[in-house]
C-alpha cells in the first residue's frame, strides 16, 4: 500500500480511503464492482438510442479478459451472460510467448550460450510490451536493450504481420469467450446489435480485425476510451450512491447475471 497515491485508514476495523479533493481531506468506504458492470453505466451514459438493443461488451485488458452480454432498454441493463479468464492474459500469455521466441533470436544474435536469468527475461518482457504497443498503430517496431549479455547490447526489428504470426492461437483463442457467452444467453450472432471494445490489448489490429469478421463484418463500437471505460462507469455509480440526482445518473437500473453456476447439495440424514 506504500505505493498507492492515497492513504488507507481503518474505521472501526473497516478500511477507507483518504483522498485530497480541492485542497480538502475528504475519507471514502471502497466499494468494488465487477469492470463490465462500470463498463455497462459508461455506455449507457454514451448512447441515447430507443427500444431494445442488445450489446456485448469485450474487456481485454492487462489483467482481465471478460466477455459480457447485456439487454439494454428505457434505462434497464440486464446481464445475460459473461464469459472469460481470470488469468493475467497479456503478461502470461502473449508478452510472454512473444519475448521467449525473442530470447532465443537474442541467443543467436549474439552467439552466446547463457541461463535465461529472471532479470534478462524481465527487462526482454518490458521491451516487447513497448514494441507490442507500438504495433498496434505502426507496422514495424524496433527492441533495443542495452547490455543483455555481460556488455552485450541487443536489437532487433520486428513486423506486425510477425507478430500476429508468433500469437496467432492467443488471438484466435479469444473468441472462445465469444461463442460461450453467446451460448449462455441462448442467442446468435445476428442478435447483438452493438460489439463495444473496453481494455488496452483491444487496440491490436489483429484483434479488432478477427472480431469484426466473426460477426461478418460489423462495425467494431469505439466510441469509448478502453483504458477509461472502467473508472468512467466507477464514477458514475460513486455519484449514484452519494445520491446525485442529476439527470445523467437518475433512472438507470442494473440487472446482474451470476456467472459461476451454483449449486445445493442436501445431506442425508441416517
Amino acid at each position: 500500500m506504500k505505493h498507492w497515491p492515497f492513504q488507507v485508514t481503518s474505521d472501526g476495523g473497516k478500511p477507507k480511503v483518504q483522498v485530497e479533493y480541492k485542497g480538502e481531506k475528504k475519507s471514502f468506504y471502497p466499494r468494488r464492482s465487477p469492470p463490465w458492470f462500470c463498463c455497462s453505466d459508461a455506455y449507457g451514459l454514451d448512447k441515447g438510442k430507443k427500444g431494445e438493443r442488445n450489446v456485448l461488451i469485450f474487456d481485454l485488458g492487462g489483467g482481465t479478459f471478460e466477455v459480457s452480454i447485456l439487454t439494454i432498454e428505457d434505462g434497464i441493463f440486464e446481464v445475460k451472460a459473461t464469459a472469460g479468464r481470470p488469468l493475467t492474459w497479456a503478461e502470461r500469455t502473449l508478452t510472454t510467448a512473444w519475448s521467449t521466441t525473442l530470447w532465443r533470436n537474442s541467443r543467436e544474435s549474439t552467439r552466446r550460450t547463457s541461463a535465461r536469468t529472471r532479470e534478462r527475461l524481465r527487462r526482454l518482457r518490458t521491451a516487447c510490451e513497448r514494441a507490442k504497443r507500438t504495433l498496434s498503430s505502426s507496422s514495424q517496431a524496433s527492441i533495443e536493450i542495452d547490455s543483455l549479455y555481460e556488455g552485450t547490447d541487443f536489437y532487433t526489428s520486428i513486423t506486425r504481420a510477425r507478430f500476429e504470426e508468433l500469437c496467432s492461437d492467443l488471438f484466435r483463442g479469444t473468441l472462445e469467450p465469444v461463442e460461450k457467452a453467446l451460448r449462455d444467453a441462448k442467442m446468435d450472432k445476428s442478435q447483438i446489435h452493438e460489439i463495444v471494445l473496453v481494455g488496452g490489448s483491444t487496440r491490436i489490429p489483429k484483434i479488432q480485425k478477427l472480431l469484426q469478421d466473426f460477426f461478418n463484418g460489423r462495425e467494431l463500437n469505439k466510441s469509448i476510451n478502453p483504458d477509461e471505460a472502467v473508472a468512467y462507469g466507477a464514477a458514475v455509480q460513486a455519484a449514484i450512491l452519494m445520491g446525485d440526482t442529476s439527470g445523467n445518473v437518475q433512472d438507470l437500473l442494473l440487472w446482474c447475471w451470476l456467472r459461476c453456476p451454483w449449486a445445493l447439495r442436501q445431506r442425508e440424514e441416517s
